[in-house]
């Protein structure tokens, strides 16, 4: 029995606004790309009646199993090397990424409305990691994506505790004035970027002032370009052109703040 190998990245918002509220819904808008850091999911058709899904790894722990294949059964085995409530979409991206798995080898055919059905019944950003490339999700709801690599080197730095979703959106009590409704590639230059933010910041340093003591550090690292939480946390982000100058960050990092979980990535 053939076994495949898929490599699930994971997401990180550049920019992120919550521009309002639609059915107890909110609405956002983000840049996103993808970075190298991934969980691998192994799979293999089985002659059997239901679905077997296991997780193994350090990030492993108190995962739902979701399944939406009804005709054929998988055994599917993911190793979880991204960090559980860190606003990097590791769950949703396991799923995004087998739904690609089995419309690229025609296991199931989905017309795009189909396709927005069934992401949707799953998670709201599940979508994003069909075809992950560089997007401009704006406050419509519609996706502008990229395929050029914006060749950023990042430091990803998860601390020990992770943010609710539910509880940090539930928090919002402003909203910005949307700015990427007319998407462009030169979105993604540094220039443009760092003059973004992400609006859950607030509310998650507010609730973990431990964020804001690592955005504050990070800060301080020699040529960074910008520093910033990604989704709704709890991980944060800091970008730089270089490898070198992302290393030593990451050696700055390690010395305070040794047990926090970080690592170097780079954008895809």
């Amino acid at each position: 029995m053939c076994i495949f190998k898929i490599k699930s990245y994971a997401k990180i918002n550049l920019a992120l606004n919550v521009i309002g509220k639609k059915n107890k819904l909110h609405k956002i808008e983000s840049i996103i790309s993808f970075i190298d850091l991934h969980d691998l999911i192994y799979l293999k058709q089985i002659n059997k009646k239901n679905h077997k899904v296991s997780f193994k790894g350090r990030f492993s722990r108190n995962i739902n199993k979701k399944n939406f294949l009804n005709n054929k059964k998988f055994e599917i085995k993911i190793i979880k090397n991204i960090p559980l409530e860190a606003g990097m979409g590791g769950g949703s991206m396991n799923v995004a990424s087998l739904i690609n798995f089995f419309i690229d080898k025609k296991i199931v055919r989905l017309k795009k409305t189909e396709l927005i059905k069934l992401t949707s019944q799953i998670g709201s950003d599940v979508i994003l990691g069909i075809k992950p490339n560089n997007t401009i999700l704006s406050s419509s709801g519609k996706m502008k994506k990229y395929v050029k690599n914006i060749n950023f080197h990042i430091l990803v730095v998860k601390p020990i505790f992770g943010c609710s979703t539910k509880y940090i959106f539930s928090k919002v009590k402003s909203f910005t004035k949307s700015q990427f409704n007319t998407p462009k590639e030169g979105m993604f230059k540094a220039k443009y970027l760092k003059t973004l933010n992400n609006d859950l910041e607030k509310i998650a340093f507010r609730k973990y002032p431990k964020l804001k003591k690592i955005k504050s550090f990070l800060l301080t690292t020699p040529n960074n370009i910008f520093v910033s939480m990604s989704g709704s946390g709890s991980s944060i982000v800091a970008y730089f052109h270089s490898r070198e100058a992302c290393g030593k960050a990451y050696r700055q990092f390690k010395r305070k703040f040794h047990n926090h979980w970080c690592i170097v990535s780079k954008t895809i």
